[in-house]
């Protein structure tokens, strides 16, 4: 049956075990029962803005004060800005091309894993009958993982907002979540090159002539090194990708054809290749996404709730926390030049 129309939301909903609004309407209100329906498509909180007649987006969006006109729909006003927020975070972000997993907990501590494979356990040699089978040791790394609260201060009165559009408004917030992500993803470069405390910092791989630059030689250098991790992701900062993109070999049809078509850059070994403009330093970093970087998040986008509904604005706080640890060593290095 639908039910959205008869919930009554309140800001308490909003401090249940780390659970977003979104999160607790869709418990009261699942989704699976507009299955068939004109509502089918529309998350739960989707519908409670349509029971409100509220529209955030496109040439007829409403005010920001539709939100306050009930004490209802005023409760939903913390979970637009987070869901905006989060919306500009995924427009700006590349750090899924470079972590392996995604571990969300609800401390601020947490102490990752960790296997440092030899030589020797790295090629499997056949078992003899009766003999002991090599072992793998995984353990726990020795720090904790260390966790960066990123985040605005969102400063205005309900007053100075109360005519002006939830669309533009959504593009100031998709700001500030582009904002987050840009720091988070320097610190996951910090990471990947200094380690996270671990004893873990990249090695470095020379270029064979400081001169020259980078040339397809220490591309293919970099691949070799990399053995026997695969090269599938090369971030570069803004110098370095105007040395990759001249390459003779990035000159080539159809590299060409699929950067001009599409604006989508690969190398000439076919790794994604990732502007980024946090990387210090003359290096470019070439890792194994699948292995090489684990994101650490103590829970979803945070906004200051109790201020946004009580005092309609004034001053509330929009943050994230999170960190990275290296899986495995040598799933990523650097080249320098």
């Amino acid at each position: 049956m639908a039910n959205f129309e008869n919930i009554t939301i309140e800001k308490g909903m909003y401090q249940l075990n780390g659970k977003s609004l979104t999160d607790t309407l869709e418990s009261l209100d699942p989704s699976e029962n507009y299955r068939g329906t004109e509502l089918e498509g529309l998350d739960a909180f989707g519908r409670q803005l349509k029971r409100f007649d509220i529209h955030v987006s496109g040439a007829g969006s409403d005010c920001v004060e539709k939100f306050f006109q009930t004490s209802n729909s005023a409760a939903l006003f913390p979970e637009y800005v987070s869901r905006a927020v989060k919306q500009g975070m995924e427009q700006a972000d590349i750090i899924p091309d470079i972590v392996a997993s995604v571990t969300n907990i609800d401390g601020m501590d947490y102490r990752s894993i960790a296997s440092v494979p030899s030589e020797e356990d790295k090629t499997l040699v056949v078992v003899a009958e009766g003999a002991q089978i090599p072992q793998t040791v995984v353990k726990t790394q020795e720090n904790l993982v260390k966790l960066h609260k990123r985040g605005r201060m969102l400063v205005s009165s309900y007053e100075a907002l109360r005519f002006q559009r939830l669309d533009l408004f959504t593009v100031t917030l998709n700001q500030i979540g582009a904002y987050i992500r840009r720091a988070q993803l320097k610190d996951a470069v910090d990471v990947l090159v200094n380690g996270d405390g671990n004893n873990n910092a990249c090695s470095t791989v020379a270029v064979d002539d400081a001169n020259a630059g980078i040339t397809y030689g220490d591309i293919l250098k970099l691949w070799g090194e990399l053995t026997p991790y695969e090269l599938n992701t090369i971030l570069a900062p803004t110098a370095a990708m105007k040395k990759i993109l001249s390459l003779a070999e990035m000159k080539d049809a159809v590299a060409g054809l699929n950067f001009h078509g599409t604006g989508k850059m690969i190398t000439p070994l076919g790794a994604t290749l990732l502007h980024t403009p946090a990387i210090t330093g003359d290096m470019i970093i070439g890792l194994d996404k699948n292995c090489a970087l684990e994101m650490v998040q103590a829970g979803d986008v945070v906004t200051d709730y109790d201020k946004l509904i009580d005092r309609q604005l004034e001053r509330a706080a929009i943050s994230c926390t999170a960190g990275f640890a290296k899986i495995f060593k040598e799933a990523s290095k650097a080249l320098t030049y």
